[in-house]
């Protein structure tokens, strides 16, 4: 809780990841992403209740045996690959409030694919949900120059163009405004934002910027990228800062 308002995280974990096959149980530097969730709960001091919405028992198993209540399984309707994060947290909402006969003010979604995240920036984006008194928050983080919008490219036929014409005028890096990308660390929202705006990005939204780098597991290659950047911050190397 926080100045009085009940916070509800809620761990969305379906099984059937087709580029990893159960993505969410995969082990990264030995703990399972949806254990390292379990991991980071633990930390922030606001949580009131954390459930896991899955259609899938092991994921539930795995997820109550690191603190992560399982409390009702998500139903088929809502467990394909082409479904929003809104249905399955308005879903997630609903069961646990019926379960538990209360409501809650703020849902955080911790998405497993974010092995990199710390407590303290759950504890901060928290922090500015409820302080600056914002519909919405999410963690970004920095895009690096190389992959800003005016430097990208587009091909049609055999012909290669600039995605955006004023790309041309780009000289030298530093003529480039910062753009930020959505890392997966976090989102935060009322009640209202989720359950009457129906959207993650309320009327009034803002960030918080992580600066540590992060990586999202969509595939092979970022597990093993994973593997070594946590490998190498056990042996006692300080996470990076981001930088663009």
């Amino acid at each position: 809780m926080i100045n009085g308002q009940t916070v509800l995280v809620v761990v969305p974990a379906r099984g059937g990841s087709k580029g990893i096959p159960l993505k969410n149980l995969r082990e990264v530097a030995g703990r399972s992403l949806v254990a390292r969730v379990g991991d980071v709960i633990r930390e922030v001091p606001y949580i009131d209740r954390a459930v896991v919405s899955t259609d899938h028992d092991k994921i539930a198993a795995v997820a109550e045996q690191a603190g992560i209540a399982a409390p009702f399984r998500r139903p088929e309707a809502i467990s394909g690959d082409r479904i929003g994060d809104i249905d399955v947290l308005i879903d997630a909402l609903q069961q646990t409030e019926r379960i538990d006969g209360k409501t809650y003010d703020i849902i955080v979604m911790l998405q497993p694919t974010s092995p990199m995240r710390r407590a303290a920036d759950v504890t901060a984006t928290i922090e500015k949900l409820v302080s600056d008194k914002l519909d919405a928050v999410w963690t970004v983080s920095e895009t690096d120059s190389k992959g800003h919008p005016l430097k990208q490219l587009t091909i049609e036929g055999n012909r290669l163009d600039l995605y955006d014409q004023r790309g041309h005028a780009i000289i030298a890096r530093q003529q480039l405004a910062p753009v930020y990308h959505r890392n997966g660390v976090a989102y935060a929202m009322t009640r209202d934002c989720l359950m009457r705006q129906k959207t993650l990005m309320g009327t009034r939204t803002a960030a918080h910027v992580v600066t540590t780098h992060q990586i999202s597991i969509d595939t092979e290659w970022d597990i093993a990228l994973a593997e070594f950047v946590l490998s190498r911050l056990a042996d006692g190397e300080k996470p990076g800062k981001k930088t663009a």
